[in-house]
């Protein structure tokens, strides 16, 4: 499209402050303009859409359908630009936004109780966490950072090995009942919940058991983890998630795993980043913090277990696997 066809933010603001005082010369005093100015940059605004904003009645201004329209995409607009210019002017010339996208339960659950005491490593630095579920490019969305389920593969990425992922049943003790569990069949009377981005998971798990059963695709399903463990908090089911997401409700009561057979997945979890980016010093600084705390996730669980901690972080690094999805 020309530039001469593209509209102004200006002409944009005189639109959406017309549109909010239905009133020209209400619209000017706001944004400290004359009125022949708002309404020459209404009437550009309409030469360029090709449609009319406003109809004039009885010397007031009423929105048209094609206006209330334009008025939505109008205000996201306007409203993406402030919010960026705020941004970038409450860092300062010397600071760096580190875009990170995560999945939304892995995000809340595993990345985000370890970031405490980043900043103050790296004060310059901050970090700006989207959640992803669908695929998508690196570059193209100027993505630094990626975290991600799968086989360790991205194009035109390098990709770290985080962790390895089992999955167990989790419910209400409450939906339990009396005469307990003694066969995983047993859990499709009480509603398997579905995760949507893992449909084949509840015949994945049963299958590994040498079970089988036609409700291994019936039952409501949600987008993420944290909203299926809701759910089964709530006793609307019993839903088949990573332990290590788990934790919190497992070791409070609120879940139980009504059957122990856990499910170690093909696919695991991943770090990933632009090729070119490694050297950047925010990734780098980042990569390193994620895997520092991932070291002492390591050890405290070796430790836990009556293993020896791991002491050597060189022998440790090498055994980090490259590659990306």
């Amino acid at each position: 499209m020309n530039s001469r066809h593209i509209p102004t933010l200006t002409a944009m603001r005189c639109f959406e402050a017309s549109v909010r005082h239905l009133s020209f010369t209400r619209a000017a005093e706001e944004l400290s303009l004359t009125q022949s100015a708002v309404s020459k940059q209404v009437a550009q605004l309409e030469s360029i859409l090709e449609q009319p904003l406003f109809r004039r009645v009885r010397k007031r201004l009423q929105v048209t359908p094609e206006g209330s329209l334009y008025l939505t995409e109008v205000r996201k607009i306007l409203a993406q630009v402030e919010m960026s210019t705020r941004y970038m002017q409450s860092y300062g010339g010397q600071s760096e936004v580190l875009n990170i996208t995560t999945l939304p339960t892995f995000g809340a659950r595993w990345l985000i109780p370890r970031l405490n005491g980043f900043r103050f490593r790296h004060p310059n630095v901050y970090l700006n966490i989207s959640n992803r579920v669908e695929p998508f490019d690196l570059e193209q969305e100027r993505i630094d950072v990626a975290f991600f389920f799968g086989h360790g593969t991205w194009p035109r990425a390098e990709c770290i090995k985080l962790l390895d992922e089992d999955v167990v049943p989790v419910c209400s003790p409450l939906v339990i009942p009396d005469e307990g569990i003694d066969d995983p069949l047993a859990l499709t009377r009480l509603v398997l919940l579905q995760n949507s981005t893992r449909p084949e998971a509840w015949h994945d798990w049963f299958e590994a058991q040498n079970c089988y059963t036609s409700h291994s695709y019936h039952g409501p399903r949600f987008d993420t983890f944290y909203m299926a463990m809701q759910a089964a908090r709530a006793g609307c089911g019993v839903a088949l998630v990573p332990r290590f997401l788990a934790e919190e409700e497992l070791q409070s009561g609120q879940l139980v795993i009504p059957w122990s057979f856990s499910l170690l997945s093909s696919s695991a979890y991943y770090l990933a980043y632009p090729e070119h980016k490694g050297a950047v010093g925010k990734v780098k600084g980042f990569i390193e913090w994620v895997l520092e705390h991932l070291e002492d996730l390591e050890n405290s669980e070796q430790c836990r277990h009556g293993a020896p901690a791991v002491k050597d972080k060189d022998e440790e690094a090498s055994s980090v696997f490259f590659g990306m999805h």
